[in-house]
């Protein structure tokens, strides 16, 4: 994409960029692993119900794979009731959002007003150490634009950095997934899930402030251009924050 959009034009619509994994196997179970139907459907609800502009993105482009437990089709039933995914779905137009998802490099910034990072389990295994996802953050949050991560995306803020060598969640507030839902998770399935438990390193770190809720319930916080959503029912809610901060 170019950088002609002019969203200082208060007729253009405000527009977010939604990053979502690409595929990938995850070394701890050897399960195949994507991103999470509800933190991607449910954000986008929000967005373009308030009618923003939505691109969706991935690291390297292409067709993405969700979270089988997040399929409201999967035989599990885990995720049945989630009527928006459902919806998602089973629209050709917007299902060609994930099939055919723009390549990170190919999105410009300035293109943009806020981006979102969506969680699912492949975050944990592409997201922590890939450096375009992490400059990508930081370079939203340093030209002052919203930068919103949710779920299990939120690995990328235990190593993103920002120009002056510090992390971007240095002096802030913020949350992610809760080990009391790692371990909700584990004892559902009979194993250990994630390779790391983003609540234990978060609180490794030193100068911010990591803090969860009760297990499972939609929790977002907003620290100045900051927004972070702890697990898949709170994409909605972390949607809700940039469109307030944004100024709807």
């Amino acid at each position: 994409m170019s950088g002609a959009i002019n969203i200082l034009d208060p007729k253009c619509p405000k527009r977010v960029l939604m990053v979502v994994a690409n595929p990938a196997v995850s070394p701890q179970t050897g399960w195949p692993v994507g991103f999470w139907w509800a933190e991607l459907t449910h954000a986008y609800w929000e967005f373009v119900e308030h009618g923003y502009v939505v691109q969706v993105a991935s690291p390297d482009g292409g067709e993405l794979k969700a979270d089988s437990w997040s399929d409201p089709r999967d035989e599990s039933g885990y995720s049945a009731d989630d009527l928006i995914s459902l919806g998602f779905i089973n629209s050709p137009n917007h299902r060609q959002l994930v099939e055919a998802s723009t390549k990170l490099a190919e999105a410009s910034m300035a293109d943009y007003d806020a981006v979102f990072f969506v969680g699912g389990q492949s975050p944990m295994i592409t997201f922590i150490d890939d450096k375009r996802t992490h400059d990508l953050a930081a370079a939203f949050y340093e030209a002052g634009k919203i930068t919103a991560v949710v779920c299990h995306a939120t690995a990328i803020l235990l190593k993103t950095t920002l120009s002056t060598g510090t992390l971007l969640v240095d002096g802030k507030t913020w949350t992610g997934f809760a080990n009391s839902e790692e371990d909700y998770a584990d004892d559902y399935v009979g194993q250990r899930i994630q390779p790391f438990r983003i609540e234990d390193e978060a609180r490794k770190l030193t100068g911010t402030n990591f803090i969860v809720d009760s297990r499972f319930k939609p929790h977002a916080i907003r620290d100045g251009m900051l927004i972070t959503g702890q697990q898949q029912y709170s994409g909605a809610a972390a949607a809700r924050l940039v469109i307030e901060a944004l100024g709807m």
